[in-house]
């Protein structure tokens, strides 16, 4: 049996009062890179922590995938995807774009998933029964934008600068095609393609807990989420994720021209 909504929210409450009270605070940051910059906080710690606790307690036979404590139980039916706070870079810079991702797999794929932003009060949720909206202006469902064509698309990235060389070139030539792009909003992107305020979201290199929380949530509204190649998503990797089938497509194309 899945879990409730209700589970999710107490999942999020608990990372809230974590991550809530050090967000510009001036907390101190570490570095997980001798070479590079991959920043992680007290709050990203705590909050997995506290995420961790709750499902152990209530649903020991499950499994986790964490980004700070690790994994265990990988082999199991259920398995939890957790990123306490997603776009750690955008937490200790002040702008209230990161998230908490929880996300649920069965025998390995998306079946249900939250992003929460508790500074602005808003979360999104997923189920099988589709995605959900509660925060500012009150509760509603989530649906995608009917966008069928890159010229009239809205596309997000984290930041190309942070793509490698070859997977920089492939999204440049999609980037020139879209009417508009815009960048530095990490998971908060895909929460807006789902509310119908994007229609393209395009990254390189994501882990599965970078994405886990986000596919239900995608695929609840309507959208397409896939590898760049037009695999599953839940292991991470080159992601795009569209509002339409037909954007989709068209996207993959421009992708994977020669």
């Amino acid at each position: 049996m899945l879990p409730d909504h209700a589970f999710f929210t107490r999942l999020a409450d608990a990372a809230a009062a974590e991550t809530l009270p050090r967000f510009r605070s001036g907390l101190d940051v570490d570095n997980k890179l001798s070479g590079g910059f991959d920043p992680v906080t007290e709050g990203d710690r705590a909050a997995e922590s506290a995420i961790r606790r709750l499902i152990e307690e209530t649903y020991p036979d499950h499994g986790i995938l964490g980004e700070e404590h690790g994994a265990s139980g990988l082999d199991r039916e259920y398995v939890w995807v957790i990123d306490p706070i997603d776009g750690t870079r955008a937490f200790i810079s002040g702008v209230p774009v990161w998230g908490t991702l929880i996300g649920l797999y069965r025998n390995g794929r998306a079946v249900m998933g939250l992003m929460d932003q508790p500074f602005t009060g808003e979360r999104f949720f997923a189920d099988p029964g589709g995605s959900l909206f509660a925060g500012p202006g009150g509760p509603r469902r989530l649906k995608t934008r009917d966008c069928r064509e890159l010229g009239a698309a809205v596309l997000f990235t984290t930041s190309p600068r942070i793509m490698g060389t070859a997977a920089l070139s492939r999204y440049d030539r999609l980037e020139r095609q879209v009417r508009l792009a815009r960048y530095g909003i990490d998971c908060y992107a895909y929460c807006l393609l789902a509310s119908g305020f994007a229609d393209l979201v395009v990254e390189s290199d994501l882990k599965p807990y970078d994405v886990g929380a986000l596919i239900a949530i995608i695929e609840g509204a309507g959208g397409v989420i896939s590898t760049w190649t037009g695999e599953r998503p839940e292991h991470g990797g080159d992601i795009v994720a569209a509002a339409t089938p037909a954007l989709h497509e068209a996207a993959l194309a421009e992708l994977n021209a020669a």
